[in-house]
């Protein structure tokens, strides 16, 4: 039975959500935290770890929602659940594209869900910094001066690499920065 639940939830999460992994996290979450399948804190423990990891967070997040909940079966029912939706719509619009294109309705499909996305993204982020930060609920928040600490060295570290120079920072460096920033603020504070 949780296999078939594993399925056809990330199958209705991948079927819903246009945007790509980052808009799937707050569908997620509300999903394992309403099913008991992760807490709160351990989502985000998880989360932390999935977006560090090599590959694309939403199958990321699938696998390991499905191992925790069914073993290796379970990971890939949850896994295929989640990539099957994009699969099928790709190879339906591989096979109209031209069709799909020139259409004014799809265009105003497109325009129309683009705010959405943008909106699932920023709330993702949103979460995710303000957890960081100490909030755990309206009426508790603990602020956590390490995390704020680390999340100024990184900016500061984007801005030098932006301004003096004149370069974007490589993703792989901000991750590597991130954790040896995470450890060396752990230990001296």
């Amino acid at each position: 039975m949780i296999f078939l639940e594993l399925f056809i939830e990330f199958f209705l999460i991948g079927l819903f959500t246009f945007g790509g992994g980052y808009a799937m996290i707050p569908l997620v979450k509300d999903l394992v935290i309403e099913k008991g399948w992760l807490t709160e804190e351990a989502f985000y423990n998880f989360l932390g770890v999935c977006e560090s990891t090599p590959g694309p967070i939403a199958i990321n997040m699938a696998t390991y929602v499905g191992s925790t909940q069914g073993g290796v079966f379970g990971s890939v029912c949850a896994t295929l659940g989640v990539v099957l939706p994009s699969f099928i719509i790709i190879v339906l619009i591989a096979m109209f594209l031209k069709k799909f294109i020139k259409n004014k309705y799809f265009q105003y499909f497109l325009k129309g869900i683009k705010p959405v996305i943008l909106g699932l993204i920023l709330s993702a982020g949103l979460m995710l910094i303000v957890k960081a930060i100490g909030y755990e609920s309206l009426q508790v928040f603990n602020l956590s001066i390490q995390s704020i600490i680390v999340i100024v060295c990184l900016l500061i570290s984007l801005l030098v690499s932006k301004y003096v120079f004149k370069k974007k920072m490589n993703n792989i460096l901000f991750i590597v920065l991130s954790a040896v920033f995470g450890i060396v603020v752990c230990l001296i504070i």
